[in-house]
């Protein structure tokens, strides 16, 4: 009797291994191999910005925003306005195969042979703020900067005709050497509304896009012409650094600024009770920034994009206190896009 009992609980234990091993082997445990599988490997975009400025920093801003959202990866990189830099961070990003470059290009024609072997290599490419003279983008996004200037000059001109008599002589601060194609778009756009008034002169144009050099050039040009009255600046930087130099040169009152670009500096240069900054035309880089990711991941997946996107600006002038108050609501939500 207890041989035969000790065999009938053998024979029970048994069972239940089988049991428990067919129950592992069914349907479950298909898919539970399936949970198994590695996830889909995230897609990877790289954003490429040329200067370390507030304008920049609201581009990656948007991109960083726009990229979480889409639950992607987004390396940042800054070439700092050296074509060298740009290079080594284009061929860094192919070693680390992202899937787009989002890039704000340093030369229109410079920056293809880089780019071009990004795109042989499968990365797609999205251009914004600044062109390339190829169709390696997929896209090209930007504020008009025919509409910068012009929006700017509409308002210079209204100044002249209002409050000069007509009669102006002017100084033009400009970033031709840096990105030419942009800087003679934005300068001639502003040209464009002042003509027709005889009694304005260009009495000088000089490059000076960061502050530091505007403050030295503008100073210059306010000791050697002395008679100036009107500043044009077609960048951020340059528009801070004339403001500083007019400032400086104790010719508040005497010199007044028209501008290009946003800060919170710049509002503020607005508000001020120096008179120095009249008008300044902003351009909506949080937006470039998300649209530039939203139209990489579309390109990723086969859809359509609209070539080339022109944005119009955003006026902002010191007689317009209730528009200057909006863009400051504008601004925090385009600051807001960079917090983690």
């Amino acid at each position: 009797m207890r041989r035969k009992a000790g065999l009938a609980i053998v024979t029970l234990m048994v069972a239940v291994v089988a049991g428990v091993f067919a129950g592992c082997s069914g349907g479950d445990g298909g898919a539970q191999t399936a949970a198994q599988q590695p996830a889909a490997p995230k897609i990877k975009l790289a954003g490429i910005v040329f200067q370390e400025d507030q304008f920049f920093r609201l581009v990656l801003f948007g991109m960083r925003d726009a990229a979480k959202k889409a639950g992607v990866e987004l390396l940042e990189g800054n070439s700092m306005n050296k074509p060298e830099k740009e290079i080594e961070l284009i061929n860094a990003y192919i070693a680390r195969k992202v899937d787009a470059i989002l890039i704000s290009p340093l030369s229109a024609k410079g920056s293809i042979t880089a780019l071009k072997l990004a795109s042989d290599k499968g990365i797609k490419i999205i251009a914004h703020n600044t062109p390339i003279e190829s169709d390696v983008p997929a896209a090209y996004i930007e504020c008009s900067a025919d509409d910068l200037g012009a929006q700017t000059g509409k308002v210079a001109r209204k100044y002249v005709e209002e409050k000069l008599g007509g009669n102006a002589k002017l100084a033009v601060i400009e970033f031709k050497s840096l990105v030419p194609e942009q800087s003679d778009a934005r300068v001639n756009g502003f040209k464009r509304q002042l003509e027709g008034l005889t009694g304005v002169q260009v009495v000088a144009e000089q490059d000076a896009w960061l502050p530091e050099q505007a403050v030295k050039r503008v100073g210059d040009i306010l000791t050697a012409q002395p008679d100036i009255n009107i500043i044009y600046a077609a960048n951020e930087g340059g528009t801070i650094g004339a403001v500083m130099a007019v400032k400086n040169a104790g010719k508040a009152g005497q010199v007044v600024v028209f501008g290009t670009d946003s800060s919170e500096q710049l509002l503020s240069f607005l508000r001020s009770d120096d008179n120095i900054l009249q008008c300044t035309t902003s351009q909506r880089p949080a937006e470039v920034g998300a649209m530039a990711v939203e139209f990489a991941l579309k390109v990723l997946k086969g859809e359509p994009v609209q070539p080339h996107v022109q944005m119009t600006g955003i006026c902002l002038r010191r007689d317009d206190p209730a528009g200057l108050a909006a863009f400051e609501q504008t601004l925090k939500q385009w600051m807001g896009r960079g917090n983690p």
